[in-house]
């Protein structure tokens, strides 16, 4: 243990470290794993992505994790299972990785492993007095790094709830980090399952700087697909939603939730807006036979709907705000197209103009806590709430 200790003292006294950040989101697409140079901490940290890829999921994967993703009634033996199967898997295809890049694991600190989401928790969805906030995510910490020979830090939401907060969204640390800008507001919008963003003012306070999830990204779209388009796991390039017409008095049931009136910053998941949603919404209608691709449509809208209205509540009149946007919905040119014409007069664009790439900030995100976590002092995130510093350190020996 002391031989471990001295390496990660010896590491935290880096000038620069490299650090693997791994994220799997509710989309289950795959494991995205960013190798990431990062040089300092807190406002002084400098980063360079120098990989990327996403390790798409089979189907054998994806299968397991439906099996108990989200569920009330999930099997507690496969969750346990899953634990270490996962991160097994995960191992992998680091490893994998790795060896394709003519990496070796000696090369790399840390690993920052988010895991696989299977239940989030907040107590405003679940409404029992008995309990605060919870979380899970799934894919041991140890068992990667045992498989891989690298130390890993893991379970980053637990000291979040912790020291206060909902477990979700986290991104607010790392766009603290890479995007504030002393000039104009920014407004960091991630669309992957759940759409969230994180709010930059020019003169950052703690008044105002935070970061929220504001509703559902794909997750609905995604699950609508697999269900009445096998084969499918999303709406490529927005074509089932472009071959329907939105269903106004549809539109108007989905957007009709006590979620959307909460103030910020909140957070959601899955657990409230899955299929069920959507056929709660349906049964409200005179009209029971509504085509897929109506659907799609509006379910294409309500996502973007529920974006542009939480981006005009902080949007102030008179003053500037660039919104940079990454995750999976980027590649969705319906929703995008929405999104530009509703937002004006703010300025819609790529996190890529800024060197980040889109499909890889939320790995880079998860990277740079596990850099805060070992090299970082907390003084970057004194007027965040929590003010804490987060993940859990496992040894590979």
């Amino acid at each position: 243990m002391k031989r471990d200790i001295d390496k990660l003292y010896s590491i935290s006294k880096k000038k620069t470290r490299r650090i693997i950040g791994l994220m799997s989101g509710t989309s289950l697409d795959g494991l995205d794993i960013a190798v990431c140079s990062i040089t300092g901490s807190g406002s002084e940290t400098k980063l360079v992505l120098e990989k990327f890829k996403t390790f798409l999921y089979e189907t054998d994967i994806k299968n397991e994790i439906r099996g108990i993703f989200s569920r009330k009634d999930a099997d507690l033996e496969k969750v346990c299972l899953l634990n270490e199967w996962i991160a097994v898997k995960h191992a992998k295809m680091i490893n994998e990785s790795l060896t394709e890049w003519k990496i070796a694991a000696e090369e790399i600190d840390i690993i920052a492993s988010h895991g696989q989401t299977i239940y989030h928790a907040p107590k405003h969805q679940h409404h029992n007095k008995k309990f605060g906030n919870a979380t899970l995510q799934i894919g041991d910490g140890d068992h990667i790094a045992v498989n891989t020979g690298i130390i890993t830090i893991s379970d980053f939401r637990q000291k979040h709830i912790a020291g206060g907060g909902e477990g979700a969204p986290l991104a607010a640390y790392g766009d603290r980090i890479l995007f504030s800008d002393p000039e104009k507001d920014t407004l960091l919008l991630n669309i992957g399952g759940i759409a969230n963003f994180t709010f930059l003012p020019a003169k950052i306070s703690s008044q105002k700087m935070f970061s929220t999830d504001v509703g559902p990204g794909n997750t609905l779209m995604d699950a609508w697909m697999q269900r009445n388009f096998p084969g499918s796991s999303f709406d490529k390039d927005a074509e089932v939603a472009l071959q329907g017409t939105v269903h106004q008095e549809l539109l108007e049931a989905l957007l009709n939730n006590p979620f959307f009136l909460l103030d910020f910053p909140k957070t959601t998941g899955p657990e409230l807006f899955n299929l069920s949603y959507l056929e709660n919404a349906m049964n409200t209608l005179p009209e029971k036979n509504i085509p897929a691709a109506d659907v799609m449509a509006t379910l294409n809208v309500f996502t973007a709907t529920v974006i542009v209205n939480s981006i005009k509540k902080i949007q102030q009149e008179g003053t500037s705000l660039d919104i940079l946007i990454s995750g999976g919905g980027i590649h969705n040119p319906l929703l995008l197209r929405y999104l530009k014409k509703n937002s004006e007069p703010a300025l819609l664009r790529s996190t890529a103009e800024k060197n980040i790439d889109p499909d890889a900030k939320e790995a880079i995100l998860f990277a740079l806590l596990a850099n805060e976590c070992v090299a970082g002092n907390n003084d970057t995130f004194k007027d965040l709430f929590p003010n804490v510093s987060m993940g859990k350190i496992s040894f590979p020996t």
